[in-house]
């Protein structure tokens, strides 16, 4: 008889925030980087334009954090955003109305220190 598997209650997390022009992603994490579960605008049923829409990007931390909030008993994360797109500012405020305390945010967006080299001189 197979033995039913225990969800583990983890007060402490990480949420990962990838905002891109044309969608938002959203990955919770535990404390040692275990997926715990993740979503996107794309997946919550936006598409095309309207998927990269804060909005969209509110729903899809909504209820991502809904979902691993119940399962796990999540209380208080460290966020971490990457990218320029519109979701930013609103995944924050999802995760906050979310019962979700934010005990830091650091932005890891990824800055070119010199970028890659520039295309040769056209000649005419």
């Amino acid at each position: 008889m197979a033995t039913k598997k225990q969800q583990k209650i983890i007060e402490k997390g990480r949420v990962y925030i990838t905002s891109t022009f044309n969608n938002t992603l959203v990955t919770i994490t535990d404390d040692k980087g275990n997926t715990l579960g993740w979503g996107s605008a794309g997946g919550v049923g936006f598409k095309g334009t309207r998927k990269s829409t804060p909005f969209a990007a509110t729903t899809a931390v909504d209820q991502v954090a809904k979902k691993i909030v119940f399962a796990h008993g999540l209380r208080s994360v460290d966020v971490y955003i990457k990218g320029p797109g519109a979701g930013r500012d609103a995944a924050l405020r999802a995760l906050k109305s979310a019962g979700l305390s934010i005990s830091m945010i650091a932005d890891v967006t990824p800055m070119p220190h010199n970028g890659v080299r520039p295309k040769k001189k056209r000649r005419v």
